[in-house]
């Protein structure tokens, strides 16, 4: 895992089939980055709303959310729009990411050679530096979402 207070590995991941996100073009904004598991499971959806319902509120503090999942950009699009989540959900099917981060779940649900993310929340200041950093024990755990807005919160 990465620590807090140390630079944010940079990434340049698919949002959609054509277009990408690169961490260091945003630069100047918080972001957060909530890797999940995967799409259309009970615990992501879950958790992805919640930061949908918290999204407007994050915004305030200038900050950005970007899910982040080894599903494909096709699945990752459909899971949005059915939550109707707002935010951008990037595709690592390279599982570069998720390995720079240090949360790569290798063998993930017993499916031997499969590897997940970890459900993790990385919160990163304007600067690119890792302020927050948080790594579920197990996939079945939420993250502490009043943690993740306090952290934001700080930044402002």
């Amino acid at each position: 895992m990465v620590d807090v207070g140390t630079q944010a590995p940079n990434f340049n991941l698919h949002k959609s089939k054509s277009e990408k996100v690169e961490l260091e073009s945003l630069r100047g904004k918080n972001v957060i980055l909530a890797f999940f598991p995967a799409a259309f499971t009970g615990i992501c959806e879950k958790e992805l709303c919640s930061f949908r319902d918290a999204h407007s509120a994050l915004k305030d503090f200038n900050a950005e959310v970007y899910g982040i999942s080894v599903n494909d950009p096709f699945t990752n699009a459909a899971f949005s729009e059915k939550n109707g989540l707002g935010f951008a959900l990037l595709s690592d099917y390279t599982r570069s990411a998720i390995r720079a981060y240090g949360v790569d779940h290798d063998d993930f649900d017993g499916m031997t050679g499969y590897t997940a993310a970890k459900r993790s929340v990385f919160v990163i200041d304007k600067e690119g530096i890792i302020r927050f950093a948080w790594i579920a024990p197990n996939p079945g755990v939420e993250p502490d979402y009043e943690a993740v807005k306090a952290a934001v919160a700080e930044l402002k």
